[in-house]
């Protein structure tokens, strides 16, 4: 079971994405209801057939105080769809200062960047323009909803509607 699921809180904003199976137990537990099921896909037991859940709404309200998308590697090389972005290279990946550090550069979402070892070692010391390695975008931190819309890669079209910038 690949496939996952979004979680909605009861007023139907967008929470969090999680498995099939937990998203199941939620359901089954009374602590959730199913708002959209997978096509033509169910779970089996020996006996029962149980629709599969694409996005649920749990029944209670869950305050979240901040809904933020945590800095971190992994969310970096997602932002930059798996790939170097001076080359595209999608092999031996790091982060990349924009701006270095011993320049003064910060560990921000603004200045880190998917490279390639052989584009970062080639950039070293150097600002971009100085290596005439030019960035495609300007660094960016997306917001909570547009990372789970845009670089989460495991919704299907059943999310949209509750994927909207609120």
């Amino acid at each position: 079971m690949a496939r996952k699921v979004l979680v909605l809180n009861a007023d139907f904003r967008a929470l969090a994405v999680c498995s099939v199976s937990k998203a199941f137990l939620l359901v089954y537990l009374n602590k959730a209801e199913i708002v959209n099921k997978a096509e033509n896909v169910f779970l089996r037991t020996v006996n029962q057939q149980f629709d599969m859940p694409s996005v649920i709404r749990l029944l209670n309200y869950v305050n979240v105080p901040y809904r933020g998308v945590m800095l971190s590697r992994q969310n970096i090389f997602k932002r930059d769809n798996g790939a170097c972005v001076y080359c595209g290279a999608t092999k031996e990946l790091t982060l990349d200062h924009v701006i270095p550090r011993s320049r003064g550069g910060q560990t921000t979402w603004s200045n880190l960047v998917t490279a390639c070892k052989r584009c970062n070692s080639k950039k070293g010391d150097s600002l971009p323009e100085e290596a005439q390695m030019l960035l495609p975008y300007q660094p960016f931190k997306p917001s909570f909803v547009v990372f789970l819309r845009e670089f989460s890669g495991m919704g299907d079209d059943s999310w949209q509607p509750f994927l909207t910038s609120k």
